[in-house]
């Protein structure tokens, strides 16, 4: 059986005050009325039927992603009950799911971005699933093509063809500075890493006992009790403040010794901060990306313009490549350039004001 997890724990501090710790950025309808999860989900169907997508998450969302999913058991929505980061997701998700199948071919996405066509993302990920069932013993990546020298993602280098859209990697590569990045497109060699990856849930697993053994010992308690039929909440709450927190690149995908990579043939970008909204919505006339239901514009350029409310009117007047949000309780204006910097006003507001609009 195939089974697909969706990685959706992240705040998304870039997307504040839409983005808040009450609801994250996977949960905000930011494009054309969907989530970020939604539209993973959707991409999902015809390839894995719903009882056999799982949603890994925190603790504190796990409640709105069941309302919003009924479709999906409740059992299958995951929360953890603080973020440790992926290696951790990833290795809790491949135990529940060994609990019900020992022999299944496990597919982890993330809910941060969007993939275009989806016919063309499905075809992909079907391709994966049939290298991992064939080869047991590989941990299968997707790559990206780069489309310019990105130095805020890590990096694949491939190697030879091994099938039709497989290639061998033989070695990840973290985020390099832009001469290096430069080089690493100019060769062809080398692929964004999209930070999702398939395989059978027996190799993840051995791949996890060997090169974070810490983790996987503790969280094999947790599977074994989910084999039981026993509530495993409250054994996740003793154990998971003790686990290392790492990335699953850094923890087992850099030093595994047989990984393969298909290559995402897609438009894949990430939804991470609020310029990004730009690649994904719809344009109008003057470059804006507005995802408000009403506004008034006037000599208005390349803005992002964003609110949660129908009848709440934005206008904009001679203003340029500027963020403009609107939430019941915030309203952030910033030039683009800035909106980087984001964290430095949540950090700040969680001094001044506490939890309140955080």
């Amino acid at each position: 059986m195939r089974y697909a997890v969706i990685m959706a724990g992240g705040s998304g501090k870039r997307l504040w005050p839409a983005s808040r710790q009450s609801k994250p950025k996977q949960l905000i309808p930011f494009v054309n009325g969907q989530s970020l999860l939604a539209l993973a989900v959707d991409r999902l169907a015809g390839l894995f039927p719903p009882e056999c997508i799982l949603v890994v998450t925190n603790h504190a969302y796990a409640s709105q992603v069941q309302r919003e999913f009924p479709s999906l058991p409740a059992r299958n929505v995951i929360g953890e009950p603080e973020g440790r980061d992926t290696a951790n997701a990833v290795a809790l998700a491949a135990e529940l799911v060994a609990a019900r199948d020992p022999q299944a071919v496990m597919a982890v996405f993330t809910a941060d971005h969007v993939i275009r066509p989806e016919g063309e993302f499905r075809r992909c990920v079907n391709l994966a699933c049939q290298a991992a069932e064939n080869d047991p013993q590989a941990l299968v990546t997707f790559g990206i093509s780069p489309t310019f020298p990105h130095t805020g993602l890590g990096y694949i280098h491939c190697g030879e063809k091994v099938a039709d859209g497989v290639r061998k990697v033989r070695e990840f590569k973290e985020k390099p500075d832009h001469h290096t990045a430069r080089r690493y497109v100019e060769s062809g060699e080398y692929f964004w890493n999209s930070g999702m990856f398939v395989w059978q849930v027996g190799a993840i697993l051995a791949a996890l006992r060997q090169y974070l053994p810490a983790s996987a010992g503790q969280l094999a308690r947790v599977g074994q009790a989910a084999a039981q039929g026993k509530d495993f909440q409250p054994l996740l709450a003793e154990i998971y403040p003790q686990l290392p927190r790492i990335s699953i690149d850094y923890a087992v995908m850099e030093k595994a010794p047989h990984v393969l990579m298909v290559e995402l043939t897609c438009q894949w970008m990430d939804v991470g901060s609020w310029p990004a909204l730009a690649d994904v919505v719809a344009l109008d006339g003057s470059d804006n990306a507005v995802a408000a239901a009403t506004v008034e514009l006037i000599d208005a350029n390349r803005n992002v313009i964003y609110s949660d409310d129908k009848k709440h009117l934005i206008a904009v007047m001679g203003m340029d490549d500027c963020v403009v949000v609107h939430t019941g309780d915030v309203t952030l204006i910033c030039n683009k350039a800035d909106s980087q910097r984001l964290k430095e006003i949540v950090d700040g507001l969680a001094q001044k004001y506490g939890s309140e609009y955080v």
